[in-house]
C-alpha cells in the first residue's frame, strides 16, 4: 500500500498532531533501533567496481533521482535502482522499449532514457551482475541505510525548502512519528557529502540549514527546469514524495495551472482516473502536465495526451562537487 507524505512531518515545531506523533513514538524507537542493528551486523559486498551511493535521510522526496541523473551523466556511470514499484526481482538491465513501469518501477524506466540502468531487490546481486556486465562505475539510487554494498562514496540529498515553517527534518522524529530514516547526527556520521536540493524559486540556501550539515561537505543544488512547461492552461498532476512542491515548481515556472492534482508517491493511474483528469482538464479547455516520473507511469495510450515536465539538477559549485567525486572515478 502506498501512503501520501503526511504534510504535518516536516512543520519545525510539533504543533501539528502532537497525540498522534506521541502515540507514534514508540514504534519510532524500534525503528530506529532495528535500523541501526542492520547497518552494524551488515556485510558489505565488494563488487570490484566504485559505488556512489546518492541516499537520502528522510522518508518522502527529496529531489534525489535528478541528482542521480547528473552524477551517472558525469561519470558515465550505471544506475542501480532496487525498482520500488516493479515486478522483476532482477538482477535486469531496464530496456525503455520492452519494460513497463509496472515491470521494472517508474523512475529506473524514466532515467533508462539516457542511462544504463539496472534494478535488483537484493542490492549485492545486482552490483555484482553489473560489475560481471562490464560496468564501470555503479550510482546506487537509494540505499544510504543498507549495509550490503560497500560503498566507495555516500551522498545523502536533503530537501532546500524551508519556508512556510517548514524544515525537511521535521521536528528530528523517525519514522513513522516523523520524517527521519534515522536519527539526523547518526545518519550523517556515513556520509562523504550533503547535496542541499534547492527549487528553482529560492534564491539560497538557508544558512541554518547548511550549518545543520555542517559535519560532511555540503554542497548546493537547484532543480532546474529542463524545458519550459506547456503554454497556455493546464491541469497538473503528480504522485511523488511531496507534491505540493511539484505544483509550486510548476507555477514559479510560469505554468498556468487551473488545477492540480496530488497523488500518492508511485501512484499507478488507471483508465478511469485518467479519464476523471481529463474531463477536469476540459472543463478548463487545459491540457495535461506532469513530471517525468509520473509520465513513466502512464498507459501507452494516455503519453500523447500528457505533457512530462522534466527538470535537472545543476551544481552551483562544479568545483567542489568534482571535489568529491574525484575518489570514486570508472575504473579502467
Amino acid at each position: 500500500m502506498k501512503l501520501a507524505t503526511p504534510r504535518w512531518w516536516y512543520l519545525r515545531e510539533a504543533k501539528v498532531a502532537p497525540i498522534t506523533r506521541l502515540v507514534l513514538a514508540p514504534l519510532s524507537w524500534i525503528w530506529a533501533a532495528a535500523t541501526a542493528r542492520r547497518i552494524a551486523q551488515g556485510q558489505p559486498v565488494d563488487p570490484g567496481v566504485p559505488v556512489i551511493c546518492v541516499g537520502n535521510l528522510t522518508v518522502g522526496g527529496t529531489g534525489k533521482t535528478p541528482v542521480v541523473r547528473e552524477i551517472a551523466r558525469r561519470l558515465g556511470g550505471a544506475v542501480l535502482s532496487r525498482g520500488y514499484g516493479g515486478s522483476l526481482e532482477g538482477p535486469v538491465k531496464v530496456d525503455p522499449a520492452r519494460h513497463t513501469a509496472a515491470e521494472v518501477g517508474d523512475e529506473p524506466l524514466m532515467l533508462a532514457g539516457d542511462l544504463s540502468v539496472w534494478v535488483a531487490r537484493d542490492r549485492a546481486a545486482g552490483a555484482r551482475a553489473m560489475a560481471e556486465a562490464g560496468e564501470r562505475l555503479i550510482v546506487m539510487d537509494d540505499g544510504h541505510q543498507n549495509p550490503d554494498v560497500a560503498k566507495t562514496l555516500s551522498i545523502v540529498v536533503v530537501d532546500g525548502e524551508t519556508r512556510d515553517d517548514e524544515w525537511p527534518f521535521g521536528d528530528g522524529r523517525v519514522f513513522p512519528a516523523g520524517p527521519m530514516r534515522e536519527p539526523l547526527k547518526v545518519g550523517l556520521a556515513r556520509a562523504d557529502a550533503a547535496v542541499v536540493l534547492l527549487p528553482g524559486d529560492v534564491e539560497a540556501a538557508d544558512p541554518a540549514l547548511v550549518a545543520s550539515l555542517a559535519s560532511a561537505p555540503v554542497l548546493i543544488a537547484r532543480l532546474t527546469p529542463a524545458q519550459p512547461p506547456p503554454a497556455g492552461p493546464q491541469v497538473g498532476f503528480a504522485g511523488v514524495g511531496k507534491p505540493w512542491k511539484v505544483e509550486r515548481a510548476m507555477r514559479a515556472a510560469g505554468c498556468e495551472l487551473a488545477d492540480f492534482w496530488p497523488f500518492p508517491d508511485h501512484r499507478a493511474y488507471d483508465e478511469p482516473m485518467l479519464q476523471r483528469l481529463a474531463e477536469r482538464a476540459a472543463q478548463f479547455d487545459a491540457g495535461l502536465v506532469t513530471t517525468e516520473k509520473d509520465w513513466a507511469r502512464l498507459p501507452a495510450a494516455w503519453r500523447a495526451r500528457v505533457t512530462p515536465w522534466p527538470v535537472r539538477a545543476v551544481f552551483e559549485n562544479e568545483a567542489a562537487l568534482e571535489a568529491v567525486l574525484a575518489g570514486a572515478k570508472p575504473r579502467p
